[in-house]
């Protein structure tokens, strides 16, 4: 798409051997580069991505999604891409989605994108909407501006974004540590597009726990908002303006 760097596809997975396949070809029906990270599978997973044509990394044993990542990232980079779209491989996330995104980073060149779940959120268990909205808040607060549905897995990352690949944030925390370290060091504003729900069908359980993984993630954003110090500056700002929500891609 015109007005963008040179971007792919990053798909971190953890045995998805029931979407795999069909998550990927529909993102190389859009001609668009992908690499797979898959994080210590015991299932069919590598050897259905194997098979197509993409960049497959393969992890020895299981380090967490933010490991996950943060090989996708250096690959990227190594290949001389300028940015990264961020999906899941358990067919949460579609392709028909990407579109929408790129052309919310073409009209948002310095800000990470977010597909947020703002639709069909009856899909969504309620004690999952809980946690979210509780990360929303704080990690909001921690980036001193409003972000909306900081747990979504696909997302838009520019290169001053992945330059933040050593942070050192672990498992789910390691999404919250580059939204966080992007606002505050690299002046990078957060833009979202709504995307549907998904929930029920055949999606295999979530490696998401509420309880652990909030957890883990707000302990790390406590920790980050008394690093930065403004603590009550930073959460008027979280809550002086409406976060930017595209509805019109």
């Amino acid at each position: 798409m015109n007005g963008l760097p040179r971007w792919c596809v990053l798909i971190p997975c953890l045995n998805e051997e029931a979407a795999i396949e069909s998550v990927v070809r529909s993102v190389l029906a859009l001609d668009a580069p992908v690499i797979v990270v898959d994080d210590g599978s015991d299932d069919r997973t590598p050897e259905l991505v194997a098979a197509l044509p993409v960049t497959l990394i393969r992890h020895a044993t299981r380090h967490g999604k933010g490991a996950a990542l943060r090989s996708g990232f250096r690959e990227a980079l190594r290949q001389g891409y300028e940015a990264v779209l961020t999906m899941d491989g358990d067919g949460q996330h579609l392709a028909d989605d990407i579109p929408r995104l790129l052309a919310a980073a073409r009209r948002y060149p310095r800000h990470i994108v977010i597909g947020a779940r703002l639709l069909d959120r009856e899909q969504q268990p309620k004690g999952r909407r809980r946690a979210n909205g509780v990360a929303d808040w704080g990690i909001s607060w921690a980036c001193a501006q409003p972000v909306v549905d900081t747990q979504s897995g696909q997302r838009w990352y520019p290169r001053d974004a992945l330059a933040l690949v050593d942070l050192p944030a672990e498992n789910f925390a390691f999404e919250a540590a580059i939204l966080i370290a992007a606002t505050r060091e690299k002046g990078l504003g957060v833009v979202s597009v709504p995307i549907a729900s998904r929930y029920h069908g055949s999606f295999r359980l979530s490696h998401f726990r509420p309880v652990r993984d909030i957890a883990r993630i707000t302990t790390y954003t406590i920790g980050r908002v008394v690093h930065y110090g403004d603590i009550v500056a930073s959460y008027r700002r979280s809550r002086a303006s409406m976060p930017i929500v595209l509805h019109d891609l």
